[in-house]
């Protein structure tokens, strides 16, 4: 199947899908996104996704090129022409393109939208939380307003080829005081030894993740107990049970960090029990 991707306006082949030479997301990564589960041909939590998104436009003062209910048509759309039933659907928002200049255009110039969606394996992701994966702990070198999505993601790639350099799946970025902020592409929860769950609080150190808000409902739902505070490499090490959240791995377990088993070596029942419960808590939206 010809996989179909929409650029401003238009819906190409993906082969044809491009966008301009001085676009500034290219040049500048002047730009952000989102990525939102797609279950069951329906997108999870696309009311948060779509406020974050609105969010990090302001703060980056990127003009809103479309109203929510052309935002809803066009991933929809995308996700129809893929013929995604489990996937992902990923959205991009640069400032546009024109003569290269750290100055932003003048305000003709209009923002670049890509959209385009892909199926995941639903069976290699389960597979994947069975065993657990493994994590390797890097030194966060990122800007500092790492709660806007943007597409600056040099250091979260670096961080990423070198856990998989050691056959770990997610880098846990560590900030100069030795305190886990985030993954490279998650936030990161841990059960500490007095059975607390665990994960960083809200601030400019981290991305305010959509699934670990969900989660956080979840957690509610449930009546568990949750902190919101930071926590060391070698709390996390020494924690009963450690995960991950994201779109795209839902809840993950962590059965090691550097080389050291979390728990007794696997998946924690409790990380386990939160994954399975985690979409009864989740949007779902209509088709």
């Amino acid at each position: 199947m010809t996989r179909v991707v929409y650029v401003n306006g238009q819906y190409q082949p993906y082969a044809d899908a491009a966008v301009h030479a001085e676009d500034r997301g290219f040049q500048f990564a002047d730009a952000v996104y989102e990525v939102c589960e797609v279950k069951g041909g329906r997108l999870v939590d696309e009311t948060r996704h779509m406020q974050r998104l609105q969010r990090s436009l302001a703060e980056l003062r990127i003009p809103q090129p479309m109203t929510g209910g052309a935002w809803s048509r066009v991933l929809r759309e995308t996700i129809r022409r893929n013929r995604v039933t489990d996937g992902i659907v990923y959205l991009q928002v640069s400032r546009g393109a024109g003569p290269r200049d750290f100055l932003f255009p003048s305000d003709e110039v209009l923002p670049t939208v890509v959209c385009l969606a892909r199926s995941v394996s639903s069976r290699r992701l389960a597979a994947a939380a069975e065993a657990g994966i493994a994590v390797k702990t890097m030194p966060d070198i990122r800007w500092g307003r790492c709660d806007i999505k943007t597409v600056m993601l040099l250091p979260a790639a670096l961080a990423k080829e070198a856990a998989r350099g050691e056959s770990a799946k997610e880098a846990w970025l560590v900030d100069e005081a030795g305190f886990i902020t985030e993954g490279a592409s998650s936030n990161a929860w841990i059960v500490d030894q007095e059975g607390h769950l665990v994960t960083r609080q809200i601030d400019n150190a981290i991305l305010r993740g959509v699934t670990r808000t969900t989660l956080i409902d979840v957690l509610k739902r449930a009546g568990l107990e949750f902190v919101e505070r930071p926590f060391t490499v070698d709390e996390a090490r020494g924690a009963r049970e450690a995960f991950i959240t994201s779109a795209t791995n839902i809840v993950m377990p962590v059965v090691r960090i550097d080389g050291h088993s979390i728990g007794n070596g696997a998946p924690g029942l409790l990380t386990q029990r939160l994954r399975t419960e985690f979409h009864a808590s989740a949007e779902l939206a209509a088709r």
